[in-house]
């Protein structure tokens, strides 16, 4: 063998033992806990054969506690692009079986390097997660670390979609990585999230709680907001993530793919026009409605198991990728209230940031009321939502069912929120507030001052029915043109996907500024 060849062998043999990471003991390790590798991720995330690795042969540069003996190609982290449906993303996997999948100085120069080519050259970045954390033998350089991977993910913010996968523990700083991208993921069992741990937290305040307890996939799906998606395992998991990818569009200068489908635009739905149920207090399914409207009846719920009351998702309408924001009348009767409202302006931002048009199904009786919400702050929560749809600039098309009452008529995408167009059922009810609240306020003196209670009683319905014919209809709106027709049930999905392919084009400029002041 020439030195030429043994140069190549060095390689090959090279490359080989950087792809087993910290070894094959702690690769066995990593499966006996139901969890797949950092390159086993990679390989079921991206199009076969199509990852192309970066700083493969990168070391740590920390002496201190031995570590000048102990060193691994790749310091503990994967990084590269690849393509998901022959589209092109950066990807970053952290792999535990390398010192834990804690961060160095050297891990997160890596990290920032994708993070940096995934904003220049326009394509979407991916985190998968599985790390101890900070790597306390490197002290403040782990730390300088977090802090360069923080500046790029606020810095890619609204340029480049970023997606976090937690595979695994993700605690103290680590957390917060995740928390700045656009959507999160994880894994039921074998992923958490807190920023101080159940041993900390028991010395601290004295409460004992479990890992899964205090930061676990299922909490923050549906307590917390903080993830997402909650997949079973892995594989669903990253399946979700590249399912999410696909209504997506790379960056924020472009549109999402068009998907091609055999759904008829002008497909009619007579099951519609008697979803509404004659008693206005009664609830029925919104997502029957969302799924009767889009392609193929696919919608891809956001958020799922988070502030129910109201539903956010991805769908196709005629190819075209649409933000569906919709309340839900089965859940708190459809009510707004602090998660809800954070919940759905987040959504509402990121659709805006990219390009992606907004679909708002209304059907929503006013804010949730009582002291936990004002004390929580609905009033600046409901604002976020407020200005998420008011400085919303992509195509905006209402469409509203059923009630739409005081402000949360105004906050759910009003004509007066530069909606481009609103449309009604004729089911609509769209006022201040409901006849039984209305009729409360404005005859309280004639009820009070009648001569026995069923005169009350008669007053009371001859005034609701007053305000009924007046008020609780959508042709008053109509009259005034604050909505811009009243459509029959059976034809929403034509007349929204005609007003999209109307709004294709739209251009609306803001007012120059540095940048806004959201009320957080």
């Amino acid at each position: 063998m020439n030195i030429q060849q043994e140069n190549i062998q060095k390689l090959v043999d090279r490359r080989a033992k950087a792809r087993l990471g910290g070894g094959e003991k702690r690769v066995e390790a990593q499966h006996q806990k139901g969890k797949f590798t950092a390159r086993e991720r990679i390989a079921l995330l991206l199009d076969e054969g199509s990852f192309e690795e970066y700083d493969m042969f990168v070391q740590h540069r920390c002496t201190h506690f031995g570590m000048d003996k102990q060193h691994y190609d790749g310091d503990g982290v994967v990084t590269g692009c690849g393509t998901i449906d022959g589209r092109l993303v950066y990807v970053f996997a952290q792999d535990f079986t390398v010192t834990g999948g804690s961060l160095s100085k050297t891990m997160s120069e890596k990290i920032c390097k994708v993070m940096d080519m995934a904003v220049r050259n326009g394509a979407p970045v991916i985190g998968l997660n599985d790390s101890g954390g900070a790597r306390i033998q490197e002290g403040i350089d782990a730390l300088a670390g977090y802090g360069e991977i923080f500046e790029r993910n606020i810095l890619a913010s609204g340029v480049v979609p970023q997606i976090s996968g937690i595979l695994g523990p993700c605690a103290g700083g680590a957390v917060y990585s995740p928390a700045l991208t656009d959507f999160t993921l994880m894994v039921k069992n074998t992923s958490y999230m807190f920023l101080t741990g159940p041993a900390v937290v028991k010395s601290v305040i004295g409460e004992e709680v479990t890992q899964e307890e205090l930061g676990g996939a299922t909490v923050h799906a549906s307590k917390s907001g903080v993830a997402h998606f909650a997949a079973e395992n892995e594989e669903e998991g990253i399946a979700t993530l590249k399912k999410l990818l696909s209504f997506l569009p790379q960056n924020n200068r472009e549109e999402a793919p068009l998907r091609p489908t055999a759904d008829p635009y002008n497909r009619v739905d007579d099951a519609l026009n008697s979803i509404i149920p004659d008693n206005p207090n009664k609830p029925y399914d919104m997502y029957a409605v969302i799924r009767s409207i889009v392609d193929d009846g696919d919608f891809f719920e956001v958020h799922r198991a988070y502030a129910r009351n109201i539903i956010v998702g991805f769908a196709h309408m005629n190819g075209r990728s649409v933000g569906v924001v919709a309340n839900q009348p089965a859940m708190l009767a459809g009510a707004l209230d602090i998660n809800a409202s954070r919940k759905a302006a987040r959504f509402v931002r990121f659709c805006d940031a990219f390009n992606i048009p907004l679909v708002t199904l209304v059907d929503v009786p006013g804010f949730l009321c009582g002291t936990h919400q004002e004390y929580g702050a609905i009033i600046a929560n409901g604002a976020k939502l407020l200005y998420a749809f008011g400085e919303a600039t992509v195509p905006k098309v209402t469409v509203t069912l059923r009630k739409s009452y005081g402000g949360a008529h105004i906050v759910m995408s009003c004509k007066q929120l530069r909606g481009d167009l609103n449309y009604a059922w004729p089911s609509a009810n769209i006022a201040v507030m409901g006849a039984d609240g209305a009729v409360g306020v404005l005859y309280a003196k004639d009820m009070k001052a009648a001569a026995t209670p069923e005169e009350a009683a008669r007053i009371r319905e001859e005034k609701k029915k007053e305000y009924d014919d007046l008020f609780n209809n959508p042709y008053q709106a109509a009259q005034k043109g604050y909505i811009d027709d009243i459509i029959e049930p059976r034809n929403t999905r034509f007349r929204v996907i005609r007003a999209l392919e109307q709004l294709a084009a739209k251009q609306q400029e803001v007012p120059a500024k540095k940048h806004d002041n959201l009320p957080l």
